[in-house]
C-alpha cells in the first residue's frame, strides 16, 4: 500500500512560510479571477507590476513555470529555443495539481513551495528579467481570491529558500509583437 501524498501549502501555510524568511509582502482581497482580463477588471488600483504564471510541458516530459508580466504573448516556439527545450505546450490541470499544489486560475510562482520531489524532477522556475526590475511584483497565494505583492528580491529569496534556482530570461525574443 503506498502512503498518500502529504497536502499541498494552504495559504495560511504559504504566509507563515513568508512570516518564518522575514519577508515583507502585502496581501491585497478580491472576487476570484480566472484570466488577466478578469483580474484587471476586479483587481482595482493594486501597486507594482501584475504578473502571469503559465505552467508548461516540453516534449520529453520537462516542466518549468513561466513568471513573466502580464501583458506579454508568448511565442511558444521562440520560447522553447531560448529554454533551450523542444516543443511546448501547457501541462494539464492534474499535472499541475499533483506538482504545484494549484488548480489553474491559481498558477503562481508560490507554488514551489509544493513542488518537493526529487530535483531532477522539479519544475523549473521562469523568471522575466524585465519583471525583476520592477519595486513590487503581484501574484496569488496558491488561491485566486487574494493577490501578493513583495518586492522581486524577495520573490528569489523565497523560491530559493523552496530549493528553486530561478531561471532568469530576457523574454523580449520570445514575444508575440
Amino acid at each position: 500500500m503506498t502512503e498518500p501524498s502529504p497536502q499541498p501549502a494552504t495559504r495560511e501555510t504559504l504566509l507563515a512560510r513568508l512570516n518564518t524568511l522575514e519577508i515583507d509582502y502585502i496581501e491585497y482581497t478580491h472576487p476570484a479571477v480566472f484570466t488577466v482580463a478578469e483580474a484587471k477588471d476586479r483587481r482595482g488600483e493594486l501597486p507594482g507590476v501584475h504578473c502571469k504564471s503559465l505552467f508548461l510541458k516540453a516534449k520529453g516530459g520537462r516542466l518549468f513555470l513561466l513568471v513573466c508580466l502580464e501583458w506579454r504573448r508568448m511565442d511558444m516556439s521562440a520560447l522553447a529555443d531560448l529554454l533551450p527545450s523542444r516543443r511546448l505546450s501547457f501541462g494539464q490541470p492534474a499535472l499541475l495539481l499533483e506538482k504545484l499544489g494549484v488548480t489553474p486560475g491559481s498558477v503562481t510562482p508560490f507554488g514551489a513551495i509544493n513542488d518537493n520531489g526529487p530535483e531532477e524532477e522539479r519544475v523549473t522556475v521562469v523568471l522575466d528579467k524585465q519583471m525583476l526590475e520592477a519595486t513590487q511584483v503581484n501574484y496569488h497565494p496558491l488561491i485566486n481570491t487574494a493577490t501578493i505583492g513583495l518586492s522581486p528580491e524577495d520573490l528569489q529569496r523565497f523560491l530559493v529558500d523552496c530549493d528553486h534556482l530561478p531561471l532568469i530570461l530576457d523574454l523580449d525574443a520570445a514575444t508575440q509583437k
